[in-house]
């Protein structure tokens, strides 16, 4: 069993990797000691470590951090293992295919709503979700929609951490989260980008854990009268993939 001291340390590497994981581009062991909030010296240490192992690389002319090569391995495992993936991966298809319009899976980790899997329409839509794409939790369908489902301690502790010392923006996205709740589906519109339209399901085990949230996402200018048909369409594809866990 692990000692205390090395549940720190290992946390301590795992942070810096999920820091230049979230970054997006090419950081600075400078930048990440500001993101991790961990001395300049320690931070190589754990780069060091990261890069050995393949899971970050230098770049080679500006002396900043990337992911690595084993990075590929993980994402490839993930993507043929993820039981999410799997059971959703031939839904998420047919609904692109039925409604015309782009589908993605969402989920929560570590404090953010990750794309997992994304399949986009033949038809233009200009959004920011792509896969592997982390986002903030309060804004959105997807977010609301993730947010309305997860044990209530956890949301309270989120919304706390992201809108902290707004107590009146708390009290309106609380009152959002009990009315999608009973609803059963989140909506919104230009809440991520302008002109975009989304309405996000969740997907929940048997005994009421969430997995994650499938969104179908639309210009909100195509949408129009097919609003009803598109949420009931999004509904009925995340109950058979609740259907399969």
């Amino acid at each position: 069993m692990d000692s205390p001291q090395t549940s720190t340390i290992v946390d301590r590497v795992l942070h810096v990797l999920a820091g230049v994981a979230r970054a997006g581009k090419p950081v600075s062991a400078k930048q990440i000691a500001a993101m991790v909030q961990q001395p300049v010296s320690t931070v190589y240490r754990h780069l060091a470590s990261l890069k050995k192992w393949g899971l970050l690389q230098e770049h080679m002319n500006s002396g900043t951090f990337e992911p690595g090569p084993t990075g590929v391995q993980l994402a490839w495992g993930f993507d043929q293992n993820s039981n999410l993936i799997s059971q959703s991966r031939e839904e998420i298809s047919n609904l692109v295919e039925r409604s015309g319009e782009s589908v993605g899976l969402l989920v929560y980790t570590n404090g953010e709503m990750v794309c997992i899997a994304m399949e986009e329409s033949t038809q233009p839509l200009r959004c920011s979700f792509t896969k592997g794409r982390a986002h903030s939790l309060h804004k959105g369908a997807s977010a609301k929609s993730l947010l309305a489902f997860m044990p209530r301690k956890l949301q309270q502790k989120l919304l706390a951490e992201q809108l902290a010392d707004r107590p009146q923006e708390i009290a309106a996205l609380e009152a959002q989260l009990d009315e999608i709740r009973r609803r059963g589906y989140s909506i919104s519109e230009s809440e991520v980008d302008l002109g975009v339209w989304g309405v996000s399901v969740p997907l929940l085990t048997p005994n009421a854990r969430l997995e994650g949230t499938l969104t179908l996402m639309a210009p909100a200018l195509r949408v129009g009268t097919r609003e009803p048909e598109l949420i009931r369409m999004a509904v009925e594809t995340a109950q058979r993939i609740c259907n399969r866990f």
